[in-house]
């Protein structure tokens, strides 16, 4: 099989030839169809999301895929079926770390979950059964975007109806938050991005103002739409300490701040004047939206099948697998780029 290899920090993936694996106790063997690419990837090549002695690698960590045989232990998904490859932990063993090797015996690591790769070595927990007429790169957007944002308004934020939220960045999770407040009826729901492209789409999936900080005070807006207390919720994706200090600072007495993108290592996030402007906000980190996979993938996708979850337009960009540095570099560059791009294995 083919895989996309992280060697080196900072460095282009490698495309390696792999033998498959057989699946070991708690582990399921599947067959890659559709990835996902999600920031925390570019974390981990850029070398703030992983430790070097994890190298050589493999990575990706939402996908959907079909079961081509199990281990023992398994029960929950059988040969044939369906499935979504996440990373919130679900039901089911937790399986040992898989090992990979090259063609010529060289070794290479993997997580419980990996998705930039045709055949995946996977954890049990890490899988979840989905309906057969579920196309594979819908599946793949429930491994991280969908219910991280989702989960982020119903489970960490918990939005009101009426209540107020703002988001900074209208990427795939960002907009995904944004339609989670629209399902729930939060107003004003506002969209804070670089690139009108992305402010565009985040219209569509429910924002009901828009702010483009190239070219607009950010502040000045927000305070303009909600009133100078700010609003109940604002939510960061983008993990810049200048913006989570920004949205804390909107965010009303009582109200919460999450944080979805963290910080690197060697950054640090200053608050000033917290007796004047902290009057009882709370300040957290995201725990990918609380996901429960074996519950909430499946009643997302019903959601999706009647047509009240808009999925289809979130897939903004295609590439197959040997353009996978091609796709990160779009990414990373920021060219623009909105929705989610998803590795089509064939």
């Amino acid at each position: 099989m083919k895989a996309a290899v992280l060697t080196q920090f900072n460095t282009p993936l490698h495309i390696q030839e792999l033998d498959v694996p057989n699946p070991d106790y708690g582990q399921v063997l599947v067959k890659i169809h559709s990835s996902g690419i999600c920031g925390a990837q570019l974390g981990q090549i850029g070398g703030t999301k992983m430790r070097e002695e994890f190298l050589p690698c493999l990575m990706g960590h939402e996908g959907g895929g079909e079961v081509l045989k199990v281990g023992y232990g398994v029960t929950s998904v059988k040969k044939g079926d369906r499935v979504v490859l996440h990373w919130r932990q679900g039901s089911g063993i937790e399986s040992q770390f898989p090992v990979y090797h090259t063609t010529d015996g060289t070794r290479v690591g993997s997580g419980l979950i990996t998705t930039f790769n045709e055949v995946s070595l996977v954890s049990e927990n890490r899988v979840t059964k989905i309906d057969d007429d579920v196309p594979y790169d819908i599946a793949a957007l429930m491994g991280c975007s969908v219910t991280t944002g989702l989960g982020i308004i119903n489970n960490e934020a918990q939005l009101k109806i009426g209540q107020s939220v703002g988001v900074v960045g209208a990427g795939g999770v960002g907009l995904n938050i944004i339609q989670g407040a629209s399902l729930v009826s939060g107003y004003p729901i506002i969209a804070i991005d670089l690139h009108d492209e992305k402010l565009e789409l985040a219209k569509e999936y429910g924002a009901t103002h828009t702010i483009n900080s190239t070219n607009q005070n950010v502040v000045e807006e927000v305070k303009k739409i909600v009133g100078s207390s700010g609003t109940d919720v604002f939510i960061d994706t983008t993990g810049r300490p200048n913006l989570i200090e920004m949205s804390c600072n909107l965010t009303k007495g009582g109200g919460k701040t999450i944080m979805v993108g963290q910080p690197k290592p060697d950054e640090s996030v200053t608050f000033h004047n917290m007796l004047q402007h902290f009057k009882g906000k709370v300040l957290m980190d995201s725990d990918g939206g609380l996901t429960t996979p074996q519950i909430d993938i499946n009643r997302y996708l019903n959601l999706y099948k009647h047509g009240t979850l808009k999925l289809d337009s979130l897939i903004t960009r295609r590439y197959k697998l040997s353009n996978i540095n091609e796709a990160l570099d779009t990414i990373r560059a920021g060219l623009g780029f909105s929705g989610r791009c998803i590795i089509d294995m064939e």
